[in-house]
C-alpha cells in the first residue's frame, strides 16, 4: 500500500521545490554526520562567532525578564533601541537618522524579506555582485524579481565596478545590492566606489552586518553618501548574538509604513527579550568587542600566512568579517567536490566557492570564526592531506 508520498509531493508548490540549498549547510551536516561516527571534525565552514554574547546584554536579557518584558512589543520596535540606534549611526558615520526611518527585525534574513518585498514587483531586476551571499538571489527570485549579476575579481579584492554596474541597468532595475564588508570575500568596498554606486541611480541596498568586524582599514554606511537608500544591520556578527535572532532596517520614510505593514502580518515583533538585550549591547558592549576583534586580526593574520604558504591564492588581503575566500584553482575547478573530498580525508569543513555563485568556482572560503588552536589544527590536516593526495 501507497504511503502516499509521492501523491503529497506533487501539492508542493514550485518555489519551495525549486529554492535552491544553502551548501554550506550540506557540508555541515555531513560533518555532523562524520562527528555522530567519531571523527573529530574542524569547523572553518560556519559564519557564527565562536564567543559567547557579551555578559552585559545576558544581564539585560535576565532584567527585562524580571521586569516581565515578555510580551509583544511595537512592531518597529522598542523606542530605545531604534533611538540608540540612531546615536550609533550618527558617532560612527556621522549620519542622522530618526527613530521613524528603523524597524527592528528578527535578524537580518526577515529584514532582506521585508525590503525586497516593499521594493520590488515581480519581473524587476536587482543588481549584485558575483560572488555573493548565497540567500540574496533566493530571496529574489522566491518573490517573482529577477537578480542580476555583476563579476568581481579576486585582484581587486572582489570589489563592485560602477562601470560594470551601470552596464547592466535598464528600466526594470530597481535596486543594487552592496555588502561591504563582504561574505563569502572579507573585503571592502572603498568609500569612492560606494559614492559613484550611490549616483547610478537604482535604490541601493546596502547590508552592513559586518560592520564593526573591520582590521586596519575603515567602512563605511550607504548613508554616508546617499539617502536613496535601505541599510540591513543586527547584532549576531559584531556581538556574537546570532541566536537571539535581532536585526534591523534603516529605511526612506515613505517606505516605512509599507514594511511595517509587512512586518505586522509576517513576524508581528522582534522579540521582546533579545530587544532589550540589543540595546545594552549597543551602549555597554564597546570593551567586549574590541576584544573580540582583536582576537579575529590574530587569526586573520595566521589563516593568510598558512593559507598562502599552502599555494592557496589570496591577491588582496580581505580586512573584514571573518572569512578569507581563496583562489584553490590549483587543485581543483571543482569546489563542492574538493570540499567535501577535504572534509571526508582531512575532517576540516571548509565551503564551496559555487556556493556563492559561478563567479566563485574555484575557490573555497575559509571562516576564522574558531579558535587560534582549531584553525592551526584544520589547517595542518589540510596541509598533511594535499601533500599526499
Amino acid at each position: 500500500m501507497s504511503d502516499g508520498s509521492n501523491a503529497l509531493s506533487s501539492h508542493v508548490s514550485n518555489r519551495a521545490v525549486e529554492i535552491p540549498p544553502f551548501i554550506v549547510m550540506d557540508v555541515l551536516e555531513r560533518a555532523h554526520s562524520l562527528e555522530r561516527s567519531g571523527h573529530h571534525i574542524i569547523h572553518l565552514e560556519i559564519g557564527e562567532p565562536d564567543f559567547t554574547t557579551p555578559e552585559c546584554a545576558c544581564r539585560a536579557a535576565m532584567g527585562a525578564m524580571n521586569r516581565g518584558e515578555t510580551h509583544y512589543t511595537h512592531s518597529l520596535g522598542i523606542l530605545e533601541l531604534r533611538e540608540a540606534i540612531c546615536e550609533h549611526y550618527y558617532e560612527k558615520y556621522r549620519v542622522n537618522i530618526t527613530p521613524d526611518q528603523i524597524m527592528v527585525t528578527s535578524g537580518t534574513s526577515p529584514a532582506l524579506f521585508l525590503i525586497f518585498s516593499a521594493l520590488m514587483e515581480p519581473g524587476e531586476e536587482i543588481i549584485m555582485s558575483d560572488p555573493h551571499y548565497p540567500c540574496y538571489p533566493n530571496f529574489a527570485r522566491f518573490l517573482g524579481a529577477n537578480p542580476v549579476f555583476v563579476k568581481v575579481f579576486e585582484d581587486d579584492g572582489f570589489q563592485l565596478r560602477p562601470e560594470m554596474i551601470r552596464e547592466k541597468i535598464t528600466p526594470k532595475t530597481k535596486a543594487i545590492l552592496i555588502n561591504s564588508p563582504s561574505n563569502p570575500t572579507g573585503n571592502l568596498l572603498s568609500p569612492e566606489r560606494m559614492e559613484e554606486i550611490a549616483g547610478l541611480g537604482p535604490y541601493i541596498i546596502s547590508d552592513e552586518i559586518y560592520h564593526g568586524l573591520v582590521y586596519e582599514a575603515t567602512e563605511h554606511s550607504i548613508l554616508e553618501f546617499t539617502d536613496k537608500a535601505f541599510v540591513l544591520n543586527g547584532f549576531s556578527k559584531l556581538y556574537a548574538m546570532t541566536g537571539w535572532r535581532l536585526g534591523y532596517i534603516i529605511a526612506p520614510r515613505p517606505f516605512m509604513r509599507p514594511l511595517q505593514k509587512l512586518q505586522q502580518n509576517f513576524f508581528i515583533s522582534a522579540g521582546s527579550i533579545s530587544q532589550w538585550a540589543g540595546l545594552a549591547a549597543l551602549k555597554e558592549a564597546g570593551p567586549d568587542v574590541e576584544r573580540m576583534k582583536k582576537t579575529y586580526n590574530e587569526r586573520r593574520r595566521y589563516m593568510l600566512a598558512r593559507l598562502r604558504d599552502m599555494g592557496f591564492g589570496i591577491k588582496v588581503e580581505p580586512k573584514g568579517a571573518f572569512y578569507i575566500l581563496a583562489n584553490a584553482r590549483h587543485l581543483s575547478e571543482n569546489s563542492y567536490e574538493l570540499a567535501f573530498e577535504i572534509l571526508e580525508n582531512a575532517h576540516v569543513g571548509v565551503s564551496p566557492g559555487i556556493d556563492f555563485g559561478a563567479n566563485a568556482e574555484g575557490y573555497l572560503r575559509f571562516s576564522y570564526a574558531n579558535s587560534l588552536e582549531n584553525i592551526k589544527e584544520g589547517l595542518d590536516r589540510i596541509e598533511r592531506y594535499l601533500g599526499v593526495r
